[in-house]
C-alpha cells in the first residue's frame, strides 16, 4: 500500500515553512499535483511517485538541517525584511537547503533560537498543545517586589491575553539593575517584556537561554551550530511527553 500524507505536511518537509504556512499556499491555488491545482486542505498524496509543484517549482524533499543560532540584537526572524535590516538567515553561510526560524525572538532581544526545514519538528514546537517550557534571562532597573512576582506566577491580563511565567527567581543585583531567570510555558509576542511594562519596569537585556531540553551554552552572539543528535532526540522526548 503507497504511504498517503497531507499535501501540506509534505510542502513542510521539503522546507517551503510551516504547516500553517504551506496551508496558505495551497488555498491560494499555487500547488500542483500532477498537473492539476490543488486548493483542498484535505488533499493526501504520494510523494514517491506524485509529481507536486509550488510556484512553477518542482517541491522535493531536501535533506534535514536544524541549527542552532545565538541571536544577537537587532536581527529580525524573518527570512527578508523590507526595511534593510539584518535577519537571522543573514547571519547563516550558503547552507544545502532552505530554511526558516522557529518561533521567534523580538528585534532587540537575543539568544537561543532554532532554524529549521524540518516542518514535522517547527510544528510541534509551535503548537499551543505542548508548551515546551523556555528559559530567559532578563535585566532590568528596579527589582520586582514580592507580591508582583505572585502575580506574575498567577497571570496577568494584557491586550486580550493572559501573561504568566511558570517560574520566576527572586532575582540578582548588578551595577545598573537586577537581573531574574524566567521560565515560560507558553511564549506570547513580546511575552516578557509586556509584563515588564505592566510594572513599569525598564528592560535593559533580554536573553534566551534554552528551549526544552537544548541549552545555548557557551555558543558565542552571532555564532551558530548543527543540532546534536542526542539533543535533537531529547527535544522531540519532550515534545512527546507534552502530548500525554
Amino acid at each position: 500500500m503507497p504511504e498517503l500524507i497531507r499535501l501540506q505536511k509534505h510542502l513542510a518537509d521539503c522546507g517551503l515553512g510551516s504547516r500553517r504556512f504551506c496551508e496558505t499556499l495551497i488555498t491560494a491555488g499555487r500547488v500542483l499535483v500532477d498537473g492539476e491545482t490543488v486548493t483542498e486542505l484535505g488533499t493526501k498524496i504520494d510523494p514517491s511517485i506524485q509529481k507536486v509543484v509550488c510556484n512553477g517549482n518542482v517541491v522535493a524533499k531536501e535533506p534535514t538541517i536544524t541549527l542552532l543560532l545565538n541571536k544577537p540584537p537587532q536581527v529580525i526572524c524573518t527570512s527578508d525584511d523590507p526595511q534593510g535590516r539584518t535577519t537571522v538567515l543573514d547571519l547563516l553561510d550558503d547552507l544545502p537547503a532552505r530554511v526558516y526560524t522557529v518561533g521567534r525572538l523580538d528585534f532587540m532581544s537575543e539568544g537561543l533560537i532554532m532554524v529549521t526545514n524540518d516542518g514535522a519538528l517547527a510544528h510541534a514546537l509551535m503548537h499551543p498543545r505542548h508548551h515546551i517550557e523556555k528559559i530567559y534571562k532578563v535585566w532590568i532597573d528596579s527589582p520586582l517586589g514580592y507580591h508582583q512576582l505572585r502575580k506574575m506566577a498567577r497571570g496577568i491580563p494584557n491586550q486580550g491575553e493572559t501573561l504568566r511565567v511558570l517560574e520566576i527567581d527572586e532575582g540578582k543585583p548588578f551595577r545598573n539593575g537586577v537581573e531574574y531567570t524566567i521560565t515560560l510555558g507558553e511564549g506570547k509576542n513580546r511575552h516578557i517584556r509586556r509584563l515588564m511594562e505592566h510594572f513599569e519596569k525598564k528592560v535593559l537585556r533580554l536573553l534566551r537561554i534554552s528551549i526544552g531540553p537544548i541549552r545555548l551554552d557557551d555558543l558565542k552572539t552571532g555564532e551558530w551550530r548543527p543540532a546534536k543528535p542526542a539533543e535533537l532526540k531529547l527535544l522531540r522526548k519532550a515534545i512527546a511527553d507534552k502530548k500525554v
